[in-house]
């Protein structure tokens, strides 16, 4: 298989980390392929038509985006992939978290974009802080009602946190959103210690 991919993408290391922690890392060739909103990476618009990565061509000449599908895919070819999407009604749970570490990440890569992309005068600093409130919002839900389950067997949803968590400190450490949530920040140490989450961490 051959994965579009971006080393300081977020979105990879979520793939990347699966890939990991179900042994399956020589089954798939890196290829990169990364862009921006203004200016997509033509090479991967043939794999997905939306420009972006993480993008996987299968053995079969399939394609398969986002990473949501990627993981899950990747998930199911491997035993070591089942618990990262546990039964119902747990497997519920999993996703929603999921769901809220990819909501943190669109919201920071937007605020990304509009300070990389955009000239300082064009810039809407009101806008920026809107997007950085989702984080804000949505992280103090993380540690106010997801602790446990954080703290619990690895899934698919505490993935997406640890990787959603470290975006943050690479992209935004100014910011330091850990002063506000220890308990969370905490978690983050620990899980980001664990060897896929070394192998994946960009330069």
């Amino acid at each position: 298989m051959t994965l579009h991919h971006s080393p300081t993408s977020p979105y990879v290391r979520k793939v990347m980390v699966v890939l990991h922690e179900t042994g399956q890392l020589d089954s798939v060739r890196l290829v990169p392929g990364s862009g921006t909103p203004v200016a997509p990476a033509q090479s991967l618009l043939g794999t997905n038509p939306l420009g972006k990565v993480p993008a996987l061509e299968r053995e079969d000449g399939c394609a398969l985006y986002d990473s949501r599908v990627i993981c899950r895919y990747l998930a199911s070819l491997s035993p070591k992939g089942a618990g990262l999407y546990p039964a119902v009604p747990a497997l519920w749970e999993a996703l929603t978290l999921e769901s809220t570490a990819d909501g943190i990440l669109d919201a920071a890569l937007l605020m990304r974009y509009e300070t990389v992309l955009r000239a300082p005068p064009q810039q809407a600093a009101d806008w920026v802080e809107g997007q950085w409130g989702k984080v804000t919002r949505a992280l103090s839900v993380l540690e106010q009602r997801w602790m446990a389950h954080l703290e619990g067997p690895l899934t698919i949803g505490v993935i997406a946190t640890g990787c959603a968590l470290a975006y943050l400190d690479f992209r935004f450490a100014e910011r330091d959103w850990a002063a506000q949530h220890p308990a969370l920040a905490a978690w983050s140490v620990r899980f980001g210690a664990r060897d896929s989450m070394q192998a994946t961490r960009p330069e």
